[in-house]
């Protein structure tokens, strides 16, 4: 059993849930045994071995100032670091202590200007786990604190569709679930999968009711929850699980956490993580930052403004007054360049303030830190005199800046300029932190160190001149203390009082008793000024921290006018407008353009018109025409409007929405038995079941990961769904032209498409939208573009012509057998062709025994006297082939019927079963969510 420092080092890993610990000992933070090992592969530390009680432990190191990078490396990937710090005990030994955990969600300094957000997640007691998209699972209280700015936010959600929206909104760097979440491992595994933090199972008695009331009441105030209207149990357990977990880690910032703040439903638009990612509003498709919408009209110059402007994106309101005052500040900003100009001039000297709040109450901000602050709230009167007198003053702009207590911060402002030194050192204990003037006593303490420190300065020369002596230095280490260094050449000239202490190559060194003395003072006087001038400075700091409050106002207040000059700039950058906001059900743009893809190609604008007469529309047209981009640029127009920005159109009306419900493309989850088409159909399930009248769908796209007529008759019912349950403004692409006979029928339905312009068998794609469908998608011509070989486009282009005359089709194989040397058994090695026909009526091959399988195929689609139906003009044609030479119609009817029975007989049980069960369904008389419903369990039940 290990004894001595590794003892101690394993006796306080057994006391904490941490993954790694980090004890100080002396200079050093050590890791011993296993987390030696850990750090050393994730951190790239040299590992040693320590002994103790016989055996050899690994050990790993870092110096005692360079703790923090290293312990936020490994926060960063995911673990959870306990601090032990060292003390002397009452008998003058060296103990430690755990002093804190530092975890992803409590990490205070960050590495990139991000929110980080601490989650935790309450379902009720004895709530029955479900599927993690269904809506009878809830509800769930969820509360959100990023502990580097103090933000505290709790709310309530209905089910686990909202609960993973509001997840993915935050995106939490760690989440701590509740007792009745942590044991739903269907939920977990969802939140798993779409976020990239750590989920840590806290202490289940800091999520009960009385428990988390008090940390609440606490925190916030007796009557903070009446007064923010929080009167969910269940949000109050949350936010009161995550104050226990800030406190429990020792982070220190409860201080910063100043103000509760609730909000519901109603605040916000729902755009669900799907959406999301679909519309790429932080990120693109691929992952990366770069291409997003966030980045596209990011011009923010603080971290702040960035953060808030991406909140802003990814959590549009519903309230008309707010986006009508930050539609007003924009307005005014991006009319007034010289005005705008000097506010960002200004904003880029800001720091973030809202961070230093939450150091502060922590203890962990130095004097540089303050030195922060007192830069920043000194631009507070700077900002005012931009706005001032210019055609901001009357607009919301100033109303942002009037928001803080600038009397307060200008008093903050002095007291900070008059204590800190201008370039205090990093350390704090080794003095230089504060300004001659500041504190009698310190003054005095300096005053007795200088004409020390000028007495040693001055010792070299009198020695010189007193006993001349030549080469003599006085100087200082840690060994030695000071000492007079004589070189040897007349080392043996030295008076008597000096006593060696040192011989080295080419000198010695000595020391007096007044020299001795002289250190012993200086030594005295250091620690005295030391320990005087860091409690002044820990006051000092303690005085900023009562104010974070005041600091957090003007932290949010240059936030916001960096976020509505961020906007006002991209506006006035790219011709953008301002949306008029309507009460109506509408959306209407005029020369519409997508905000991202504007700035990367020659675009051309396009109409929009969705209102209560014209509320769903089918986009038909070629592959790579622009229809994806048409609708998602809708889409993105709402959004910006409902985020308070103006948009890239000419013109905009905006009705606003409750949600934004996208369905484009599909990417497979193998790993979660989910197929593509799988992934397709719970997005539409999930949209019929959340979308209503106010909100807004897009469709790229529904049934084309199945067979035909199953993708047509899913599109169709969801169309009808959509048009006469929900109601929802709503835009499909499709190539299902069938789809667009519903113009005729239903009242709300209208179509539009994307035009092409076809010469000479050229084919230009226009990317200009106009009214009435399209009965073409041109994509053999796409296939050619993208290099499908010509062969290939070829044979498409013939098979294609056939069927668009509802001719059958002939399938050219090899007579070799497929072995591929042009000689099977029984051959006479001479290649040839092998005809074989599809016959458009039955669905199936047959072979054509004459050999003239292109003649065959033309006689017999001639011969044909069946009407070719509705669905024959999507390629499936219904017709009747004729027999072949000396078939009559009677023996051929035999010969289907016996391959159609030998066909089943060879199916397996289940396959059967589907199919009876498919047969026994009358589409007419299901409810479309119902037919959804049992699509997917047969494709699963056929996966």
């Amino acid at each position: 059993m290990a004894t001595g420092i590794v003892g101690e080092f394993l006796d306080l890993k057994a006391e904490t849930d941490a993954d790694v610990l980090a004890m100080q000992c002396g200079d050093f933070y050590e890791f011993f045994a296993d987390d030696a090992e850990l750090v050393a592969d994730e951190l790239d530390l040299s590992i040693s071995q320590k002994s103790s009680h016989g055996s050899s432990y690994p050990m790993a190191g870092v110096p005692l100032s360079e703790l923090t990078p290293y312990v936020n490396a490994l926060v960063e990937r995911g673990y959870r670091v306990a601090v032990a710090d060292q003390y002397e005990t009452d008998g003058g030994d060296h103990a430690r202590e755990i002093v804190r955990v530092v975890t992803p969600g409590t990490v205070l300094e960050t590495s990139d200007d991000d929110a980080r957000y601490l989650a935790a997640v309450v379902r009720e007691e004895g709530a029955t786990g479900a599927t993690a998209d269904a809506d009878a699972d809830g509800p769930y209280g969820l509360a959100f604190a990023d502990v580097t700015t103090g933000r505290f936010l709790a709310t309530t959600v209905d089910d686990g569709g909202d609960l993973r929206a509001e997840l993915y909104r935050f995106d939490p760097a760690e989440v701590l679930p509740g007792p009745q979440v942590r044991n739903d491992d269907d939920l977990l595994g969802a939140v798993r999968e779409d976020l990239s933090g750590r989920v840590t199972a806290f202490d289940a008695e800091a999520f009960a009711t009385g428990r988390a009331e008090h940390a609440v009441r606490e925190q916030f105030g007796r009557e903070t929850t009446d007064s923010v209207g929080l009167d969910s149990e269940l949000a109050v357990r949350a936010a009161g699980a995550v104050l226990s977990y800030v406190e429990e880690t020792g982070a220190g910032v409860l201080a910063s956490m100043t103000r509760l703040t609730a909000y519901g439903a109603d605040d916000r638009v729902d755009v669900d993580a799907t959406t999301q990612r679909n519309l790429e509003i932080t990120e693109t498709m691929r992952g990366d930052a770069d291409g997003s919408l966030f980045d596209t009209v990011d011009h923010t110059v603080t971290a702040a403004g960035g953060r808030l402007l991406r909140e802003w994106l990814t959590r549009p309101r519903r309230d008309r007054e707010t986006l009508a005052a930050r539609l007003d500040a924009v307005e005014a900003l991006a009319s007034a360049a010289l005005a705008r100009d000097r506010i960002r001039e200004i904003l880029g000297d800001a720091y973030d303030l809202e961070r230093l709040a939450a150091r502060t109450t922590s203890g962990s901000a130095g004097a540089r830190e303050l030195l922060s602050v007192r830069d920043t709230l000194a631009l507070l009167p700077d900002l005012a005199d931009a706005i001032g007198g210019t055609a901001l003053a009357d607009s919301p702009a100033a109303a942002v800046l009037d928001r803080v207590d600038r009397d307060a911060a200008a008093v903050l402002r002095e007291e900070l300029a008059e204590a800190l030194a201008e370039d205090p050192p990093k350390a704090k204990t080794g003095g230089g932190l504060l300004k001659e003037g500041y504190d009698d006593e310190l003054d005095e303490l300096i005053e007795r160190h200088d004409s020390v420190k000028s007495w040693l300065d001055g010792l070299a020369e009198r020695e010189k001149r007193k006993h001349g002596l030549s080469h003599v230095t006085v100087d200082r280490n840690k060994t030695d203390g000071y000492y007079i260094q004589v070189g040897k050449s007349v080392a043996d000239q030295v008076p008597e009082h000096y006593r060696e202490i040192k011989t080295l190559k080419n000198s010695k060194r000595f020391v007096t008793d007044e020299l001795a003395e002289k250190e012993r003072e200086v030594l005295r006087l250091e620690e005295a000024r030391g320990e005087l001038e860091y409690e002044l400075f820990e006051e000092l700091r303690e005085r900023v921290a009562e104010r974070a409050e005041l600091l957090q106002d003007a932290g949010r207040a240059v936030a916001e006018l960096d976020a509505l000059a961020s906007l006002a700039t991209h506006a006035a950058r790219n011709d953008w407008t301002r949306p008029e906001l309507t009460t109506e059900r509408r959306l209407d743009v005029e020369a519409g353009r997508h905000p991202v893809v504007e700035g990367t190609t020659d675009f051309v604008p396009n109409d929009l018109r969705l209102d209560a007469e014209r509320g769903f529309l089918i986009v038909t047209g070629p592959n790579m025409s622009g229809k994806s981009t048409y609708m998602r640029q809708a889409a993105l127009i709402q959004l910006l409007a409902q985020a308070g920005s103006f948009v890239p159109a000419r013109a905009a009306e905006v009705g606003l929405v409750d949600g934004i419900y996208t369905r484009v493309g599909a990417l497979d989850e193998l790993a979660q038995g989910r197929s593509t088409f799988m992934v397709e159909m719970q997005e539409l399930s999930n949209i019929l079941h959340s979308a209503t009248e106010d909100s807004l769908v897009i469709l790229d796209e529904v049934g084309r990961g199945t067979a035909t007529y199953d993708g047509i008759s899913i599109a169709w019912a969801a169309t009808e769904y959509l048009h006469n349950e929900v109601r929802a403004r709503t835009l499909f692409a499709t190539h299902y032209h069938e789809l667009t006979t519903l113009a005729d029928h239903l009242p709300r339905v209208a179509n539009v498409h994307v035009a092409v312009d076809e010469r000479d068998g050229e084919v230009t794609f226009l990317r200009t939208v106009r009214d009435g469908p399209t009965n073409r998608s041109y994509g053999v011509h796409v296939a050619d573009l993208a290099g499908v070989p010509g062969p290939v486009v070829s044979r498409a282009d013939e098979v294609l012509d056939r069927l668009r005359e509802e001719k059958a089709i002939e399938a050219r194989g090899s007579r070799s057998g497929g072995n591929g040397d042009g000689a099977g058994p029984g051959d006479d090695g001479a290649e040839g062709t092998q005809q074989v026909v599809f016959d458009l009526s039955s669905g199936s091959f047959s072979e054509d025994a004459d050999g003239d399988g292109a003649t065959a195929a033309d006689s017999s689609a001639s011969e044909a006297d069946a009407p070719a139906s509705e669905a024959g003009r999507n390629g499936a044609t219904a017709g009747s082939r004729s027999p072949g030479s000396g078939e009559t119609a009677e023996t051929a009817g035999d010969s289907i019927e016996t391959a159609e029975a030998a066909a089943a007989a060879r199916l397996d049980p289940e396959t059967r079963a589907v199919i009876e069960e498919l047969t026994d369904v009358d589409i007419a008389e299901t409810p479309p969510v119902e037919l959804l419903s049992r699509v997917q369990e047969w494709q699963e039940r056929l996966d």
